[in-house]
């Protein structure tokens, strides 16, 4: 399942370093209205084994209308918000978090709630384009980021999807291809700094791991709002 929130916010910046850095907060606390359990489960790592990913992917506010000012990032009163888990458990615990609220804390910022929209679950076959919103996280073993048009950074997003579907129990086979990247962008959040960029791929692969990719994101650190599906 995934959804979006339509939120207005206040036509000032928001930092950059709360633009990602309080996502997981956010979907903690969403949880947590509903299923104080389930968010502690979540958040303590102990949802799956140990330095696993967890299954939730959200985007950060996004906003329409606003006023440009160089290297900020405005906000405007009309904001959306997408959220989304191949666990549906998790995704019905975030949709009823949300509709039962009217404000979101997103950090120092309060947005207000307008209303909420499930997606239409998209036809999927098993050759797929995918489009992030958001910068896909992709680091080395050498603990060191890749850019998309970096050597390896294929194989290793890859294998990240490979590890999902293992998670969630489908099958693992896969083929991508790259084929169009975004600018290397920077963002500061808790636990030190993120470097990424929007990708398209091409991922071939079982239908029921590509709608799951959707709902939950490509890459590293979904959670923190980084490679949201469009």
């Amino acid at each position: 399942m995934r959804f979006y929130v339509d939120v207005a916010g206040p036509n000032t910046a928001l930092p950059w370093k709360y633009v990602h850095g309080v996502a997981h907060t956010v979907v903690y606390s969403v949880i947590a209205d509903q299923a104080p359990a389930l968010a502690t489960q979540l958040h303590d790592g102990s949802w799956a084994p140990p330095s696993s990913p967890r299954p939730v992917g959200i985007s950060p506010p996004v906003f329409v209308g606003a006023r440009r000012k160089p290297s900020a990032y405005m906000m405007s009163g009309n904001g959306r918000i997408w959220f989304g888990s191949p666990i549906p458990t998790l995704a019905v615990s975030l949709l009823a978090g949300v509709i039962s609220r009217r404000e979101l804390q997103w950090g120092p910022v309060t947005l207000t709630i307008k209303g909420a929209q499930l997606e239409p679950t998209a036809e999927v076959t098993s050759s797929a384009v995918l489009e992030t919103r958001s910068p896909i996280l992709v680091k080395a073993k050498q603990d060191r980021y890749l850019l998309p048009d970096d050597d390896g950074y294929a194989d290793v997003l890859l294998a990240n999807i490979r590890h999902k579907a293992d998670l969630l129990g489908l099958p693992n086979d896969a083929e991508l291809q790259v084929l169009a990247a975004g600018n290397r962008r920077r963002f500061e959040v808790s636990g030190g700094i993120r470097i990424g960029a929007t990708a398209t791929v091409r991922l071939d692969a079982d239908p029921r791991l590509i709608g799951a990719l959707r709902e939950w994101g490509l890459g590293l650190s979904n959670i923190q709002g980084f490679g949201w599906v469009r």
